[in-house]
């Protein structure tokens, strides 16, 4: 139940922000519904999905503004060449900070 109510909340979160108007939606509920379902037993295959899902403009790059729940959370952190987007080895990264 508790990530049901925080997939609808992070959903309601995205829908309202004006940077994220244009993505698509099925993308998002989709990162959305695949990010609150990895733990620390995720595979880099399930990260390289979620990359694919959250990169919107295909530019090969997480960029803050196309950057969700956990993802965004530790964006910084992520981030470790701090050029403020996330390439796939950087996201990558994620794994490790999933409990």
């Amino acid at each position: 139940m508790k990530k049901i109510t925080l997939l609808l909340a992070v959903a309601f979160t995205m829908f309202s922000c004006d940077g994220l108007k244009k993505m698509n939606t099925s993308n998002v509920a989709s990162a959305a519904q695949l990010l609150g379902s990895m733990s620390s037993n995720s595979t880099v295959q399930q990260i390289s999905s979620l990359f694919s899902l959250l990169d919107t403009n295909n530019d090969e790059a997480i960029s803050t503004t196309e950057a969700i729940g956990k993802v965004s959370q530790n964006f910084n952190v992520l981030d470790t060449n701090n050029n403020s987007s996330l390439n796939l080895t950087e996201l990558t990264g994620l794994l490790g900070l999933l409990k």
